[in-house]
């Protein structure tokens, strides 16, 4: 697997399963980074600043939260983001790089809890990008003790040495070059950032699977989303 990432947040847990949140201890702010691409048009000339550490915010979760979205923004935005999406649904093997995208996009477009599943599915086959975005992700609850468990989780992945699956990177991008300049720039000014209608319409419209115990409805990955997204934007 190349993710072509550089390090993000540092996480942990049993990338299989979501760990018990009790007890009040507070985890120390956690400086994150984010997968590595180029991106085109407007956003490539303000990529110095936004690999910046982000602007303390007032509250933790806040922060968390802001940072969550950068980074999710910066994994829709990578140039195999399409092709890994592809692999997800096409490759009989387990892809982690996409599992982390449809995470990623799930949470864009306010599927927190399908997002969560398809993070630690990503998590579990050894992605250390989702495991820093599902530390974000509890921390911008308030989960504490789970955002650390899956910090250290992070950390421990990213110093395990695995075997690499390549991807190459689709001609064709996940979302449009607009839709992307708008997310990150709405991160950058510290605004919500979500999915225009038109393309969350289109993740909404996914199809689930069963009712999980912990997560209920999980949206599932099909052929038709890229094109999807595609004409939608």
């Amino acid at each position: 697997m190349n993710t072509e990432e550089r390090a993000l947040p540092a996480t942990t847990s049993p990338a299989t399963t979501s760990p018990a949140t009790t007890g009040p201890a507070a985890a120390a702010p956690v400086r994150h980074t984010v997968p590595g691409q180029h991106l085109a048009g407007p956003v490539e000339n303000r990529w110095d600043r936004l690999l910046s550490a982000p602007s303390p915010l007032p509250c933790d979760r806040e922060q968390a939260a802001h940072e969550l979205e950068l980074a999710a923004a910066l994994v829709l935005a990578m140039p195999s983001a399409a092709a890994s999406l592809d692999l997800l649904v096409n490759d009989r093997r387990i892809h982690p790089e996409g599992a982390l995208v449809l995470g990623a996009l799930l949470y864009m477009a306010g599927h927190r809890d399908g997002s969560q599943f398809w993070l630690q599915f990503a998590a579990g086959g050894g992605n250390y990008t989702s495991a820093s975005l599902l530390s974000l992700l509890h921390r911008s609850v308030g989960e504490v003790l789970d955002a650390e468990i899956w910090r250290r989780q992070a950390e421990t992945l990213a110093t395990t040495r695995r075997s690499a699956q390549r991807v190459v990177g689709s001609p064709d991008e996940l979302l449009p070059g607009w839709v992307r300049a708008d997310i990150i720039a709405r991160c950058h000014e510290g605004l919500d950032v979500r999915l225009p209608p038109r393309l969350a319409a289109v993740v909404h419209q996914l199809p689930v699977e069963g009712e999980d115990q912990e997560y209920g409805e999980v949206p599932q990955v099909c052929g038709s989303l890229i094109r999807g997204l595609t004409a939608a934007g």
